[in-house]
């Protein structure tokens, strides 16, 4: 009874041997999917933010010329009312702020600021 007893007890030791290396096995398959996975998810997040930067970088842009559109107006309009200040007479500071807005205006017209 000794050997049948010492066979399954040899066997149960060979099934659980080949249990634990299957175990191994399957846990270092996991292990290297999971670090498939978060290199692909790390790329994706790359190029989403990198798409998210261009876009907020466009919308920067836009929104300085829409400023700076913005700005010529009201530096036309302001030079307007000067200039109609000076036609009533207003000299002085309005004369000296008429004309360094209007040497403003056309040195920033010509790129030379």
């Amino acid at each position: 009874m000794s050997t049948v007893a010492e066979t399954i007890i040899t066997i149960s030791a060979v099934i659980g041997a080949i249990g634990v290396i299957w175990g191994v096995i399957y846990g270092v398959i996991k292990w290297v999917q999971r670090q498939n996975q978060q290199t692909d998810d790390i790329k994706s997040l790359k190029e989403t933010h990198k798409s998210d930067v261009e876009a907020m970088q466009k919308k920067e842009r836009e929104d300085m010329q829409d400023i700076k559109n913005e700005l010529c107006v009201l530096s036309y309009a302001m030079l307007a009312s000067l200039d109609g200040l000076k036609q009533l007479h207003c000299n002085g500071e309005v004369t000296k702020a008429h004309k360094r807005l209007e040497k403003h205006l056309n040195q920033s017209a010509h790129d030379q600021i």
